[in-house]
């Protein structure tokens, strides 16, 4: 693990190798400052170590400014203007889709909103990835993306959609139509958190 975290340090990540999810928490909420702007790009992974559910509380004791464009009853409209707001912030809390042995951090979306944060616009991005995202190469990075990760996705979204009464339109086609992968970046920008557990898609 420790050359991994090395060889992400000089494509210039900040890395935090922590155990537990609940130490992943923990660090996660130190790097949320009191009146900052924080953008969210779409991670099963930063719901599951109970980050999101931490921004939204401090968001409704207006600690922070929180684009959250999965709040429930907002228009498609306002999704996309927070999803645009999420773009410039202070910090953008996402998680990854792969993350190679070299260094890459390997992703796909719909919109784009979270490849194109992770690339540039945010002043910091925080991505949180559990070990099972770690992959050999690129190619296994994009294999992943598409017969893993995509696909839980697809199969999430459809289901959510069934249990608030709409039709499934989701497919792999409009969850998975952007891709990138960051091969190195300005130092310290992004700082990832590898828990060591398996974590979201």
């Amino acid at each position: 693990m420790q050359v991994l975290i090395n060889t992400l340090e000089n494509c210039g990540y900040k890395v935090h190798f922590v155990q537990t999810k609940e130490e992943a928490f923990t660090l996660g909420t130190s790097m949320i400052k009191s009146c900052m702007s924080v953008g969210l790009g779409g991670s099963t992974t930063v719901k599951e170590i109970g980050l999101l559910d931490y921004l939204i509380e401090k968001s409704e004791k207006e600690e922070i400014t929180l684009f959250n464009q999965y709040e429930k009853g907002i228009t498609m409209e306002e999704n996309t203007n927070r999803r645009r707001k999420g773009m410039l912030t202070d910090l953008y809390v996402t998680g990854t889709n792969a993350i190679t042995r070299d260094g890459k951090l390997v992703n796909a979306d719909g919109s784009g909103n979270r490849v194109a944060a992770l690339i540039f616009g945010p002043k910091k991005v925080l991505v949180v990835a559990g070990v099972n995202k770690i992959v050999d190469t690129l190619e296994d990075g994009f294999k992943r993306l598409m017969e893993v990760a995509a696909t839980k996705n697809v199969d999430r979204m459809n289901n959510l959609a069934k249990i608030n009464g709409k039709e499934p339109r989701h497919n792999l086609d409009n969850i998975a139509n952007k891709f990138s992968y960051i091969k190195a970046d300005e130092k310290d920008r992004i700082t990832i958190i590898l828990v060591n557990e398996e974590l979201g898609y």
